[in-house]
């Protein structure tokens, strides 16, 4: 998920390393909440398409990342990689442990047995940043393991990790010299056609998880994205300023707002044929143009407060949302429709805000505590009890007859 680069008041005035960039876009934050709202509602079954959120957050994510070792390059000369991994690692690993351990405790003391054998199954893979690629070769459907499965919605964080992994030395390599601008747009826009391509090749006909969850099909996304924080796409774009650009701006706005509710989920006509495509490529636009021309009527009403906060949350939100989702269903609460989706995003709040001040930003901004020796200890201490926890829980028993629901499109062997 994209993360925002505004820091809390408490910290601005920390240490920022090389390449961090200081400008902060308020439309791009209120695009990510806009974002991760359509991924709830979505998950309580009330708008069909929202999981196209998650397309949104991958464009964010190269937009952003890109934008960022660019800078890097052109202030310093080079990119410090270790830095720039390091600095994604403080900003997300430290949610996605409090969560991971947190959900499994949770889904200890009452989750179902099958939902506890499936958390400590996937648990390693969660830790590897490998979810998406466990999810695929083990024919574990996407779009068949609501309420089963508490780390179902990590395989997008994994897709961005591994995205993280290699596009930052793509870029060191190819961000020198004269033509460095060029080069860099000709392999994001190359590497985009070729992931569309394996998108399409690919069989989706009886379950889509392949093509959805695979790095390869779905690095067009981020790779977009990255294409459009580049020199020549930001030339290309620079005519439409002004009025233009708030009126493109609000076109795409509508058009992806409406997607969302037009499609319904994997069964949508086309969406795996070029439609993710367009979509991607629809948000690479708009928040190049939103960057580009942040004050219009648009960018005013994205950059407004409410998507903005929720933006700056958005991360803590996905990565809470989904396992308090499935161990909470209408049949635990005694009610469901609007009062359960209330209640549960009230709680992916409840926990992404605590979650954020007390773990989140003094790790990312380097409180005492989190620096140094200390931090030293605290990260071996931390990895060390959330390995104890998982050897330690003992692992249910199913019976001879269960049934893993996830697995039934799985080919016959």
């Amino acid at each position: 998920m994209p993360t925002s680069t505004l820091a809390p008041r408490s910290h601005r005035r920390s240490r920022r390393a090389p390449g961090q960039d200081r400008a902060h876009i308020a439309p791009l934050d209120g695009l990510r909440g806009v974002a991760v709202l359509a991924v709830l509602l979505f998950h309580a079954g009330h708008l069909g398409g929202g999981f196209l959120g998650v397309d949104l957050f991958f464009v964010l994510s190269g937009f952003l990342i890109t934008g960022l070792l660019l800078k890097e390059a052109t202030h310093t000369g080079k990119i410090n990689l270790i830095g720039f991994w390091g600095r994604r690692a403080r900003r997300l690993l430290p949610a996605l442990t409090v969560m991971g351990v947190g959900t499994l405790l949770l889904t200890w003391a009452f989750g179902s047995p099958a939902q506890l054998g499936f958390a400590l199954d996937d648990a390693p893979w969660v830790a590897a940043q490998a979810t998406n690629w466990h999810f695929i070769t083990e024919h574990i459907g996407y779009w068949n393991a609501a309420g089963s499965r508490v780390y179902s919605h990590l395989w997008s964080i994994a897709v961005e990790w591994q995205f993280y992994l290699v596009w930052p030395l793509v870029v060191a390599v190819l961000a020198r010299g004269r033509s460095a601008g060029r080069r860099l747009t000709a392999v994001a826009a190359a590497g985009a056609l070729a992931s569309l391509a394996c998108m399409v090749v690919l069989p989706h006909a009886i379950d889509a998880t392949r093509v959805y969850e695979g790095t390869d099909t779905r690095a067009f996304s981020l790779l977009l994205g990255s294409l459009a924080a580049t020199a020549p796409a930001r030339k290309a774009l620079a005519p439409l300023s002004g009025r233009p650009a708030d009126v493109l701006c609000g076109l795409l706005a509508c058009g992806l707002g409406a997607s969302w509710f037009l499609i319904e989920g994997e069964s949508s006509p086309s969406l795996f044929s070029g439609g993710l495509f367009l979509h991607s490529l629809a948000a690479a636009v708009l928040i190049a143009l939103l960057a580009g021309s942040p004050g219009g009527r648009t960018g005013r009403v994205l950059g407004s407060a409410a998507p903005r906060r929720l933006g700056d949350l958005s991360y803590s939100i996905y990565v809470w949302h989904w396992p308090l989702y499935v161990l909470l269903p209408q049949e635990v609460l005694g009610f469901g429709g609007w009062p359960r989706t209330a209640v549960l995003i009230t709680l992916s709040l409840a926990a992404a805000v605590l979650s954020k001040r007390a773990v989140e930003d003094p790790i990312r901004f380097r409180a005492r505590w989190a620096t140094g020796r200390t931090g030293l200890v605290v990260l071996t201490a931390g990895t060390l009890a959330a390995a104890a926890l998982w050897v330690l829980i003992p692992r249910p028993e199913l019976g001879a007859h269960s049934v893993d629901v996830t697995r039934l499109n799985a080919p016959t062997p």
